[in-house]
Parts: structure tokens; C-alpha cells; sequence
């Protein structure tokens, strides 16, 4: 289906509440999910709950709460933060549903046999990234680089493995032919590094006892559980009917954009390339990897106390504000950093004085003209957002910001140099004519942006009579 677009955001681990590094991936999901509605294409947008993974046991342990119980309360919290930041998810899948989660990841296993063998095993392994790492892969304190401070755990068991050294050349030519192609470069260049380096065989289930009975059972062994990556990152697929709704499934499959943090991209450019290739089945079409948040300049850490969590600042300020220091003062393929001082002085100077500014200056003498507002109105698909259009194409939200921010200075100079208060008749209506086809175009280049502050402005200057409303962005004092 050639008017297709399916993208995903990473399934979140449930162990925790959210915090602004979610945040961060939903919206930048959600802006392309948006864009390409407004291209007229056919989208779907997917996420979910991460719950089958043995952190998530731990955790419910540890709470006192059944495991059950415990992920529902958690998959849910993400949720709500994508409705409180305007994410317009159309499937959530989570990783407990039996119905068709469990259903699809078991046919993946089974379409993948002929790459699955047992054998006994003795390795380490972070719970926190929920996977075993050779010593040369740890630091020099022998700890994992994500989870610095953190033991692993050493694990002997017997388990199920996949032949993932045999796809090792496969999937390099994939990447190096940019067939599955990785956004931005300097993470694919850290792929092919790894891949290049040899790739070994991995294991795929975990026995019941460290399981804790908890995750997809193996097809035809009771006594082993489908190891948590294997299963999370088919639900880009059990989400869509794989297993369970052939139709569905073919119309959606494969995606065309997944949306990941830097700390997963083995996961999901050579590990779930090889599962679908040995599954005879199609790969995603790229793979956009962002950076992670710091907070006031620290890596964010539990032991620090600096988690944050967004959702007191959206139920506050709303989800414009908080989509727009995410997109337009964060830099989509590295580290960005988040405080809240940032965030006010952001609001201030650019959404308070700026953008919002503008539209009441505008708005006000529109209103003391008698000025009828027009039925101008800018498409996606019109030459004047070309430019942006190829921002978000690279997924560059930050210089399409910086493109629309232009736009506004330009309308600002232009009240300024025609002085339209000391004008009437004729030549005042052409001036501020002018204006509102300008602040028009700028709302619709704002729309899978920000959403909600589009809307109102598109809708207040679309009128019969354009009137002065209540600030778009009132300051924060």
C-alpha cells in the first residue's frame, strides 16, 4: 500500500513512572505521525508497554503489588503522557496481552526455528538493559556502560539461542546499501562498527524460575519464557495483526519509520533484522535514533533524585509549551539538556513574546481596522513549506523551528517598517492583509508541531472579524 506510513515510537520498560526523556521520543513520534497525515497519507502511530521484562518483576516484587496489577498501573502512566502532551497514538500495544501479543510472538519463534538451538550458557547480565554482555563490552570497572554503578548479575542456565552470527554479512549489506537506513550517520557508522567486530550467537528465552513465570512461554517448552527483547520488538508487529489479523497486518507492514533512543540501536538494527530475516518476513525501512536528556546538566539517575517527571509542568503550561522546548531547543541526534529554568526562560522569549506577541499585536489591529480575516490558507504540499518539509524529512525539527522563527522576526520587521497604526484606508487593509496571510502560513506550518496553538490561531484569523482573544501563551512570572 504506497499510501501507507507506519511508524512506532520504543515500547518503554514499565518498571518505572515516565519521565522527560519519554517525553521527548512520543512527540518527536508524534510530530511525524502528524506530517505526514498532513502529506494525506494513510498513518499509523504505535507504542506501548515494555512488560515483560525481569526489571519489571523486581520492581512489582519490591512495590509488594502482583505483577499483573503492577505493569497495568505503569503502562497506563505512559499513556496518559501521551495524551497530556497532544500524542495521538493509535494503537497501544501492551506486552501481557495474551489475545494477540502472546499469539504473535509465539509464531515469530516458530517461523524463526530453524535459527534456534539450546545449549547451556554462563554469562553476565544487566537487568537494566535486559541482556547478556561479553567482558570486552563493559567498562573498565567491568559494569555496564548504560547502567554505570550497577552489578551484573552472573547467570548459568540452559537456554534457547539464535544463529545471529549467520545473518552477520546479510544484514551489513542491508545497512551499507542503506535498504534499512539509519538516521543520523554517526549511528550507523557505530552499527556497521559493531557488526563488523562479529556478531554471536544470543540467547532468546530465560528459564521459568529467573523468569518468575512471568513473559511469553517457548512453544513447546514449559519450562522456558521468550526472552523480553525477542517479544517487545515483534509488538511493533502483534500491534499491527501479526499472528492474529493477516489483513491488517499486510496493509500496515513493514515500518517505515521506528523512532529510538541511542541506548537500543543493537537491538533494533541488528537483532530485529535478523529475527525478521530468519522469519522470512520485511524489514522496517529506517531507524531514527535521538539522544538522550540530561537534567541541569547530569545524566538523570534515581540515586541523583533528578528523574523528571513532565507531567505536573503539562498539567500546568499544557502540551505546546513543553512539545516545543522538545523539538525546538533540543537537538534530535544528540544529548539534549532539560531544566526548568531553561523551560521558563524558553517559554518567555520565544512562545510569551514571540509567537504569541505577534498574533495578539496582529489580532488587535485587525480589530481596530474592521479587518475581515481571510480564506487564505497554506497545504503541506505547497511550495512556501518546501523547505520545512525537507526538515522534517530528515527529522531536523529544531531547524524547522528555526526556518518558522525566521518568519516571525520577518512579520515583526514588517509591522515596524509600515507602522500600520499610522496608516488607514486602503493601505491599512493591504498591510494587514499582508500580516495575517503571513501568521497564517506560519499556523500551518505549526500544525504537527503544535497542534493545539495552530488550531487557534488559524481558526482566529479565519473569521469574518478577527478579534483580540486571551494570550496564546500568557508569561511566566
Amino acid at each position: 500500500m504506497s499510501n501507507k506510513f507506519y511508524i512506532t515510537a520504543a515500547i518503554p520498560y514499565v518498571n518505572a513512572k515516565p519521565h522527560i526523556g519519554h517525553a521527548l521520543e512520543f512527540t518527536q513520534a508524534d510530530v511525524i505521525a502528524r506530517y505526514h497525515k498532513l502529506l494525506g497519507e494513510d498513518v499509523l502511530l504505535l507504542s506501548g508497554g515494555d512488560e515483560n521484562a525481569l526489571k519489571n518483576v523486581q520492581a512489582a516484587e519490591k512495590a509488594g503489588v502482583p505483577i499483573q496489577e503492577f505493569v497495568d498501573k505503569n503502562t497506563q502512566l505512559f499513556f496518559d503522557l501521551t495524551k497530556k502532551l497532544n500524542a495521538d497514538f493509535d494503537v497501544w500495544q501492551k506486552g501481557s496481552d495474551k489475545e494477540h501479543h502472546y499469539v504473535s510472538s509465539q509464531e515469530l519463534w516458530k517461523r524463526c526455528e530453524k535459527d534456534i538451538y539450546k545449549k547451556a550458557y554462563h554469562g553476565l547480565y544487566c537487568v537494566g538493559c535486559e541482556t547478556f554482555y561479553e567482558t570486552e563490552e563493559l567498562d573498565e570497572k567491568g559494569e555496564c556502560l548504560e547502567h554505570p554503578g550497577k552489578k551484573l548479575d552472573e547467570v548459568e542456565e540452559e537456554n534457547y539461542f539464535f544463529r545471529l552470527s549467520k545473518y552477520q554479512d546479510k544484514i551489513l549489506n542491508l545497512i551499507e546499501s542503506r535498504e534499512l537506513e539509519i538516521v543520523p550517520s554517526e549511528r550507523k557508522n557505530e552499527v556497521l562498527s559493531f557488526i563488523k567486530g562479529g556478531l554471536k550467537d544470543i540467547s532468546i528465552s530465560r528459564s521459568n524460575e529467573r523468569a518468575r513465570n512471568w513473559g511469553v512461554p517457548v512453544p513447546g517448552d514449559d519450562k522456558q519464557r521468550i526472552f523480553v527483547w525477542y517479544d517487545a520488538l515483534n509488538i511493533y508487529q502483534s500491534g499491527v495483526g501479526f499472528g492474529w489479523d493477516e489483513e491488517k497486518y499486510y496493509k500496515w507492514w513493514p515500518a517505515d519509520v521506528h523512532v529510538i533512543g541511542k541506548g537500543i540501536i543493537r537491538f533494533h538494527a541488528v537483532y530485529w533484522p535478523a529475527f525478521l530475516l530468519s522469519a522470512g518476513l520485511k524489514l522496517p525501512k529506517k531507524i531514527f535514533v535521538h539522544g538522550y536528556y540530561t537534567v541541569n546538566g547530569q545524566k538523570m539517575s534515581k540515586t541523583l533524585g533528578n528523574v523528571y517527571d513532565p507531567i505536573p509542568l503539562l498539567e500546568k503550561y499544557g502540551a505546546d509549551p513543553l512539545r516545543y522546548y522538545c523539538l525546538a531547543k533540543t537537538p534530535p541526534f544528540t544529548d539534549g539538556d532539560f531544566s526548568e529554568e531553561k523551560f521558563v526562560e524558553t517559554y518567555n522569549a520565544d512562545l510569551a513574546n514571540g509567537l504569541g506577541n505577534l498574533v495578539a499585536r496582529v489580532a488587535k489591529l485587525c480589530e481596530k481596522a474592521n479587518v475581515q480575516g481571510t480564506k487564505f490558507n497554506v497545504g503541506y504540499g505547497d511550495e512556501s513549506l518546501s523547505e520545512i518539509r525537507k526538515y522534517l524529512d530528515e527529522f531536523r525539527f529544531d531547524e524547522g523551528f528555526r526556518l518558522v522563527w525566521g518568519w516571525i522576526s520577518e512579520l515583526d520587521k514588517q509591522i515596524e517598517e509600515s507602522r500600520p497604526w499610522e496608516l488607514e484606508g486602503e493601505k491599512l487593509i493591504e498591510v494587514l492583509q499582508s500580516l495575517v496571510i503571513g501568521i497564517k502560513k506560519i499556523s500551518a506550518a505549526l500544525q504537527p508541531f503544535l497542534p493545539e496553538t495552530a488550531e487557534k490561531i488559524l481558526d482566529q484569523f479565519s473569521q469574518t472579524q478577527i478579534i483580540s482573544q486571551s494570550p496564546l501563551f500568557p508569561r511566566i512570572k
